[in-house]
């Protein structure tokens, strides 16, 4: 495992129990939760990954470059987005034609 692959080893969001869209009070709640589950001096290494997701997930540029690296690159850009956007649908030529009728 190369520099690389292992810096992006543990999903940060996922060791905090988090969704991809947590704001940053969410973070800090569920980083303080996981420090009392696992205190530095009964599970160090637990410890560890918890305080390194959020030193990552507590930086916005840290964040947002997490986001977009970790995102598949063969996915489609729409992947990125929540998954309660609007979509689009095609209502037919009603509305258009109501407007320029209108004018």
């Amino acid at each position: 495992m190369d520099k690389h692959e292992a810096a992006f080893a543990d999903d940060p969001w996922a060791v905090l129990g988090l969704a991809h869209d947590a704001g940053d009070e969410e973070v800090r709640a569920a980083y303080l939760a996981k420090v009392k589950e696992h205190p530095p001096d009964r599970s160090p290494e637990q410890f560890e990954r918890i305080r390194d997701a959020y030193d990552l997930l507590r930086d916005p540029r840290r964040r947002a470059q997490r986001q977009l690296l970790w995102a598949d690159p063969l996915a489609k850009l729409t992947s990125l987005l929540p998954n309660d956007a609007d979509h689009r649908r095609f209502v037919g030529p009603a509305p258009w034609q109501a407007v320029l009728r209108e004018k």
